[in-house]
């Protein structure tokens, strides 16, 4: 995953300076290439995951095939020799571009374990296609561009554009979007809704990121749909996602296997590392629970991991991770549970356990 971020960030760079060296006919016909490149990628990604993934994830699925569909008329519209085909080649951009926020938002709203209800998607869907239907009206209706002209002058195609009085909505539609998105995001880190931390990084990196290269697309004077780069970083922030979420999933069905193989059930409680447990005080085993409830998602997995007496190979097997991060989110643990080690960890759980059991009996 490293790997793929690296040579796509080297490669984004690589158009930004294709795309600022000025508008001479031989450095801006490179744009064509650009926009193909783009394409292909997109396609390779949908390919690849819909390969990989066994079980498929719709929305996962819908946003991939999407922006292939979007970089795709990119490149159509720069080919384009009609001004026929060029609006045509712009309306499936533009259907595409319409529809890949609400995928985005599903997205989101699944990862940070975000309840919503059943109607809200076909509603969505409904807002987008009104929204589409403006936006496809050019070379109908004057009322999103007044005019618009196929310029080939520069080595590719390009349409030159007099907005009309509607094109800004739009614009509107996806600030609303991303105002949307960033709001839930912030939502689900305040209430601890995210699996771990990282989620709630990625997240937020692929919603600014698509903040940041569209404000720049609108603020930068060349003929390039910046969007197109910007849903292809979206992209790999997505499946950097997915891939953290797949791997908690891992670690769940191993906790799941673990806890339907019976354990012996210990007549008396352990020793607290030497400690008899009736010396264990109430405000110990009080401050346990508490600390229970300030875990994450990620370290309620690994303690829940620990109960179940999972190996550290089996855990660090499923999360994908190293021994060190391990270590890292034991520190977290163990300080919250105010324990030194998964011994006593798994002592005071046991503690606890038996108490309900005498309280049930």
């Amino acid at each position: 995953m490293k790997k793929t971020f690296a040579f796509v960030s080297i490669f984004i760079l690589s158009l930004f300076s294709l795309t600022g060296c000025g508008k001479t006919e031989g450095k801006s016909s490179s744009i064509t290439v650009i926009y193909g490149v783009i394409a292909l990628l997109s396609a390779i990604i949908l390919i690849g995951f819909l390969v990989r993934e066994k079980k498929k994830t719709n929305w996962f699925s819908l946003l991939f095939f999407l922006v292939f569909v979007v970089n795709l008329s990119y490149f159509w519209l720069s080919v384009s020799n009609t001004l026929g085909m060029a609006l045509m080649a712009n309306r499936i951009a533009y259907l595409g571009s319409t529809f890949l926020p609400m995928t985005m938002l599903f997205i989101i709203l699944d990862a940070t374990n975000t309840t919503y209800p059943k109607w809200l998607s076909p509603a969505l869907s409904a807002f987008g296609a009104i929204v589409f239907l403006f936006t496809a009206s050019q070379g109908i209706f004057s009322f999103y561009y007044k005019s618009v002209e196929l310029d080939t002058s520069l080595g590719y195609s390009f349409l030159v554009k007099e907005y009309g009085p509607l094109h800004l909505l739009y614009s509107v539609y996806l600030i609303g979007y991303f105002a949307v998105m960033v709001g839930f995001i912030i939502l689900a880190i305040t209430k601890k809704k995210t699996d771990s931390p990282s989620h709630a990084v990625v997240l937020v990196c692929s919603v600014l990121a698509n903040i940041g290269v569209w404000t720049l697309g609108k603020t930068w004077d060349i003929e390039f749909e910046f969007l197109s780069v910007s849903y292809l970083i979206s992209e790999l922030f997505l499946i950097g996602l997915h891939t953290l979420i797949s791997e908690n999933e891992k670690l769940k069905a191993l906790i799941k296997e673990k806890e339907s193989v019976p354990m012996p059930i210990a007549v008396t409680a352990p020793a607290l590392e030497g400690t008899p447990a009736s010396e264990v005080d109430s405000e110990k085993l009080d401050a346990f629970l508490k600390g229970i409830e300030e875990l994450t998602n990620t370290e309620k997995l690994i303690f829940d991991a620990y109960i179940a007496h999972s190996s550290t190979k089996d855990i660090m097997a499923s999360l994908n991770i190293k021994e060190n991060t391990l270590k890292f989110h034991n520190k977290n643990i163990y300080g919250k549970l105010g324990v030194s080690s998964r011994k006593q960890l798994q002592e005071i759980h046991s503690i606890i356990a038996s108490q309900n059991n005498d309280k049930t009996e």
